[in-house]
C-alpha cells in the first residue's frame, strides 16, 4: 500500500501484477489456481484503495507440448478463479484491465490456424469475463511479433462470441524483439530501431 501511495504521488495510475501457471501432467493444482487468483486479487484491491487502476496478468505458459483445447481448459479455469476472487475482494471492474494469455497450443505441440486461436480465446473469455472490464489487453507470451499481430487481427475479427471489451495488446518481445536486433546498441542505428518500432505499433494497432 505504501509503494502505491508513494507512486501514485509521482504521477502514477496504473500497476501490474504478473503471475504464471503452468501447464503440466499435474499442473497446474487447484491450490496453485487458487492462490494465484487470491493474489491478484489483494493485489488489484490494494491498488485501487489507493487510486491505482489494477492490470490484472495471470499467464497461462506456452511451455509444454499440450493442445489447444487444453490450453483452453486451464486458460478458462484460472480465469473463471481470478474474477470470483475480484468479487470477494469487492473489486470495481469498470477500473479494472484484464492482461491475459492468447489461447494458444504449447510450444512443442502441433500449431493451429490463427482463425482457431481467435475463436478459442474469445470464446474462453465470453464464458468466464464480464462485460464490466472495459479492457482486455494480451500478453504475447513468447509469440512472434507476426503471430502475435495476427492473432489479435483475428480475435478482433470473431463473431461467434460477444466481445463487449476493447481487445488489444499489451506486448514486450513481440514489440521490442527487431527493434532490439536493428538497434544493436550502436547509435548510428537508433532512427532505424525507432522506424521498425513504430511499424510493430501500426500493425498491432491496426489489428486491435
Amino acid at each position: 500500500a505504501a509503494r502505491c501511495q508513494e507512486y501514485y504521488k509521482k504521477g502514477a495510475r496504473f500497476a501490474k501484477w504478473r503471475a504464471v501457471v503452468k501447464i503440466s501432467d499435474k499442473n497446474p493444482s487447484e491450490v496453485a489456481v487458487m492462490e494465484t487468483a487470491h493474489g491478484l486479487a489483494r493485489y488489484a484491491a490494494t491498488c485501487q484503495d489507493n487510486g491505482l487502476v489494477p492490470i490484472v496478468e495471470p499467464e497461462i505458459l506456452m511451455d509444454g507440448a499440450h493442445d489447444i483445447e487444453k490450453a483452453a481448459a486451464v486458460t478458462e479455469h484460472v480465469l473463471a478463479t481470478v474474477v470470483k476472487a475480484l468479487h470477494d475482494h469487492r473489486i470495481i471492474l469498470e477500473g479494472s484491465l484484464l492482461k491475459p494469455n492468447m489461447v494458444t497450443p504449447g510450444s512443442d505441440a502441433p500449431q493451429v490456424a490463427p482463425q482457431v486461436v481467435a475463436e478459442y480465446t474469445v470464446r474462453t473469455l465470453a464464458r468466464t469475463l464480464p462485460a464490466a472490464v472495459p479492457g482486455v489487453n494480451f500478453l504475447s507470451g513468447g509469440q512472434s511479433e507476426e503471430d502475435a499481430s495476427i492473432h489479435l487481427n483475428e480475435i478482433n475479427r470473431v463473431s461467434s462470441y460477444p466481445r463487449p471489451w476493447n481487445l488489444s495488446f499489451s506486448y514486450g518481445r513481440a514489440l521490442q524483439q527487431s527493434t532490439i536486433k536493428t538497434w544493436a546498441g550502436k547509435e548510428e542505428n537508433v532512427e532505424a530501431a525507432q522506424k521498425v518500432y513504430f511499424g510493430r505499433c501500426v500493425a498491432n494497432g491496426l489489428a486491435s
